[in-house]
């Protein structure tokens, strides 16, 4: 084994694509099988409210690696290009003497139709970059790893793109990530610096598809049936009702799918979680073994969830529910961060940037809009802020027209404004919630006469957060 040369901790950064925050078993889920987030959780802290900016990927992402709020950073929905002067937090981490890399997933710029990405000014001197498991831009690196390790696989692959999902695992894109992250623990680092490594793994992102193995581990597996209730969408906006019945991602709407297919997709979907979960194991037993865990802050955490059949919807799209917008996140951080602790303060993506900085001795940049989460991994007491906003914004496709959703998460409850005119031409309408009394989200107060005190509360309140979070980065030099 050989310790790492540096005082400053290394980070490593795994994220994984549209996992719900209830996919983790540590986390209440039974039926889910994740031993290996589950022993991280037992050794750091997992924090049990944490939400995304956006319930898509490329804005979601841009939240996290500039740690702006989406009407900020601009990327507003997927298909959207970062401004490529964009200031990313890698890159201060690697002018500050970190060795950086990425495995995987960018996504901060349209990766569509065989696009590839451009690079930004990112700091990362690995960049294994691969979009998604599907065929698409030479420079996916997985294909051409696939291409060089199993080629008959690869070519029938290309024919049939539902193949990626369901590859032998050895060969599956997940694996890769894990191969890829090891590669770089045991090899590719430079050891004479601190490290930060991002390992973005694609799943358990939708087409719904896993080595056969992990889908037989749920033969025998009761899974907790889907969250909703006989006219649930009546009360809800009209978006839910129509997505609820139409195509998206080139897949099948929730009323399309038989109560089989439903369930061969839900059971994939946990199939995916533990094809991630034993890839972690891997990955967290090669620090381990490189001597590398007592000084290796370790997080876990995703892009944003997945509605797998609740409310009477799947993938994702303009939905605020918590299936959607709240995601897992653990920190593991030997000798910092107090084992089994659970903190149900209200966290966010745009937390975890100034976190890293914080914990690296690295001054944070006057842009960042979150707060370094330090001082809830060391169990300190203290007033942090009372709401988590989360910000949908579509030009149109495939929602036409546009929907325009933003959520304010407070105390009991969460606001979801429905905008209209100007932001867009679909009617103006809302949903309102009591997580104490109604979990699930599933009883629509907007309308209801008995809490409109609440509901004119609460977007007085969201009025004051989007003030809040104006970009006020430029200081005044002068009285004028």
């Amino acid at each position: 084994m050989t310790p790492s040369n540096s005082t400053e901790p290394n980070i490593l950064l795994i994220s994984t694509d549209q996992q719900r925050y209830d996919m983790v078993a540590a986390a209440g889920n039974s039926a889910v099988s994740t031993p290996n987030l589950d022993r991280l959780a037992a050794q750091g802290a997992l924090f049990e409210n944490c939400y995304v900016q956006n319930p898509v990927c490329s804005p979601s992402r841009a939240s996290l690696m500039t740690s702006t709020y989406v009407s900020t950073h601009g990327l507003y929905e997927n298909g959207v290009d970062i401004d490529p002067e964009t200031r990313v937090f890698s890159k201060d981490l690697a002018d500050a003497g970190y060795d950086c890399g990425l495995v995987g997933k960018f996504h901060l710029s349209s990766c569509f139709a065989g696009r590839t990405e451009p690079r930004l000014d990112d700091g990362f001197r690995v960049f294994r970059w691969a979009h998604d498991p599907y065929p698409g831009s030479s420079e996916n690196a997985y294909h051409r790893w696939l291409r060089a390790t199993r080629p008959e696989l690869y070519e029938r692959a290309l024919e049939d793109r539902g193949l990626f999902d369901s590859m032998p695992t050895e060969v599956h894109y997940s694996h890769w990530i894990a191969e890829e992250t090891i590669s770089f623990l045991r090899t590719d680092r430079r050891r004479d610096q601190p490290f930060f490594f991002v390992s973005n793994f694609f799943d358990p992102h939708h087409g719904f598809g896993a080595p056969e193995e992990y889908i037989r581990r749920y033969d025998d597996v009761e899974l907790p049936p889907v969250n909703t209730r006989n006219g649930e969408l009546d009360d809800k906006p009209e978006i839910q009702r129509l997505t609820s019945q139409r195509r998206g991602g080139g897949m099948p709407s929730y009323v399309e799918h038989t109560e089989l297919e439903l369930h061969e997709v839900r059971t994939a979907y946990y199939a995916m979680v533990s094809l991630v979960d034993d890839e972690v194991g891997r990955i967290l037993d090669a620090l381990d073994e490189e001597g590398l865990s007592e000084n290796t802050i370790v997080v876990f955490t995703s892009d944003h969830g997945e509605l797998l059949g609740d409310h009477q919807l799947l993938r994702k799209g303009p939905f605020m529910y918590d299936c959607s917008v709240r995601v897992p996140l653990i920190v593991r951080w030997p000798g910092v961060v107090e084992e089994g602790t659970r903190r149900t303060e209200l966290v966010q993506w745009v937390d975890l940037a100034p976190t890293f900085l914080d914990a690296a001795g690295v001054d944070r940049p006057p842009q960042m809009q979150g707060e370094s989460l330090m001082p809830l991994l060391r169990g300190e007491e203290i007033d942090w802020r009372d709401w988590a906003l989360c910000q949908f914004r579509s030009s149109g496709d495939p929602a036409n027209p546009g929907a325009h959703l933003t959520m304010l998460r407070h105390d009991r409850w969460k606001l979801v404004a429905h905008h209209g005119l100007p932001s867009t031409t679909r009617a103006r309408s809302g949903e309102l919630y009591d997580l104490e009394s109604d979990p699930g989200e599933l009883e629509n107060l907007w309308d209801d006469g008995a809490h409109l005190a609440v509901r004119l509360e609460l977007t007085e309140r969201l009025l004051d957060v989007l003030s809040g979070v104006e970009d006020r980065r430029n200081p005044q030099l002068a009285p004028w």
